[in-house]
C-alpha cells in the first residue's frame, strides 16, 4: 500500500518540472541557452536601438534655434530650454494645446465607447450561442480585409447625412467603428475561455446577468479589457487619415493633423524644436501608459489570441 501511494505520489509530481518549463515561455528558453553576458550585450543594444530616437527627440526640443542647426549636432542640449514647448500655443498660428485637448476628448471617448460595446457584445457572441452567431462574429472580423481607405468617401457622406461632418462626436463615432471588430475579438475569446459554471453559481446565489457580468467575469477578464482599452488609444491618438478628411475646421484638428501644419516654418524651413515639441506630446502619454499596464496587455493579448 505504501509503495502504490508513493509510486501514485510520484506518478502527480513527475510533470510538474515539464509544466514548469512550458510555462516559461519561448524567451526564457532563449535566454539560458546562450551566456550571460550575450543576453545582456542583446538586451543593451536592444535599449538603445529603442531610446536613442527618443532622446534624440527631447534633446531637439530642448535646444535653442541656434543650437538646433548646429553641426556636428550636439548630443546634449548646452541650455535647456522649454522654449519650444511654450512657442507651441502660437506656432503659424495655431494653438497646438487647443487640439491636443481635441485629441484628448476624442481619444478617451473612442476608448470607453469601444471598450463598452466590445464588452457587452463579445459577452453575448461567448455566451449566448443563437443560431448563426459564429457567423455574425466571422462576418464582424471579415471588416479587417477592408481598407480604411476606401470606405472614408461612405463614411463622409454618412456623416454628412446625419449633421456630424466636421464634427467631433462624428469623427469619435468613426474611430468606434475603426477599432470595435478587433476590440470584439479580444472581449469574446476571454469571455469564452472563462468556464460558465462561474456565472451559474453566481446566479444560483441570486445574482442577475449584469450582476454577474459586473462582479465576477469583468475582473476575470480584466486583462482582455485593458488590451481593448490600449490598442484603441494608441490607434486613436495617433490616428490621422480620417482626422484629416473628415475635419474641415482648424480650431477642431486633432494633434496628428496639426503637427502636419507645425513642420513649416519661415519660408519653407521646417520649425524642428516646434515639431520634436509636437511629437514628445504626443508619444509620451503612449509611453506612459503602456508602461504602467503592460502586463495586463501581454497577458490579454494571449488570452485572446490562444483561445
Amino acid at each position: 500500500m505504501a509503495e502504490t501511494t508513493l509510486s501514485r505520489a510520484d506518478a502527480g509530481t513527475t510533470p510538474a518540472p515539464a509544466t514548469r518549463k512550458g510555462s516559461t515561455g519561448v524567451l526564457r528558453e532563449v535566454r539560458s541557452s546562450m551566456p550571460a553576458l550575450a543576453w545582456w550585450v542583446i538586451c543593451l543594444c536592444l535599449a538603445v536601438a529603442f531610446l536613442y530616437p527618443i532622446w534624440v527627440m527631447l534633446s531637439m526640443a530642448l535646444k535653442d534655434p541656434a543650437e538646433q542647426g548646429q553641426i556636428p549636432p550636439s548630443f546634449f542640449p548646452h541650455s535647456p530650454s522649454l522654449a519650444n514647448f511654450t512657442h507651441l500655443a502660437s506656432v503659424q498660428g495655431l494653438n497646438v494645446f487647443g487640439n491636443l485637448a481635441n485629441s484628448v476628448v476624442v481619444t478617451l471617448a473612442a476608448t470607453v465607447g469601444t471598450v463598452l460595446v466590445a464588452t457587452l457584445a463579445g459577452y453575448a457572441l461567448a455566451r449566448a450561442k443563437f443560431w448563426g452567431s459564429n457567423l455574425v462574429f466571422f462576418v464582424i472580423l471579415a471588416t479587417f480585409m477592408i481598407p480604411f481607405q476606401a470606405i472614408i468617401t461612405p463614411l463622409f457622406m454618412v456623416l454628412k447625412t446625419l449633421h456630424l461632418s466636421n464634427s467631433l462626436v462624428g469623427l469619435t463615432i468613426v474611430y468606434i467603428t475603426f477599432n470595435l471588430p478587433f476590440g470584439l475579438f479580444i472581449m469574446r475569446n476571454s469571455f469564452a475561455a472563462v468556464p460558465s459554471t462561474l456565472e451559474e453559481a453566481a446566479q444560483v446565489d441570486g445574482c442577475g446577468i449584469f450582476s454577474a457580468l459586473r462582479n465576477i467575469l469583468l475582473p476575470i477578464v480584466a486583462p482582455g479589457l485593458v488590451t481593448t482599452a490600449l490598442l484603441t488609444f494608441f490607434a486613436s491618438w495617433n490616428e490621422f487619415f480620417a482626422a484629416l478628411i473628415l475635419i474641415t475646421d482648424q480650431t477642431k484638428f486633432t494633434l496628428p493633423v496639426t503637427l502636419t501644419l507645425v513642420t513649416s516654418g519661415d519660408f519653407g524651413t521646417v520649425d524642428w524644436g516646434a515639431l520634436q515639441a509636437g511629437v514628445a506630446l504626443t508619444i509620451v502619454p503612449c509611453i506612459v501608459i503602456y508602461l504602467l499596464l503592460q502586463r495586463y496587455y501581454v497577458s490579454g493579448m494571449l488570452n485572446g489570441a490562444l483561445k
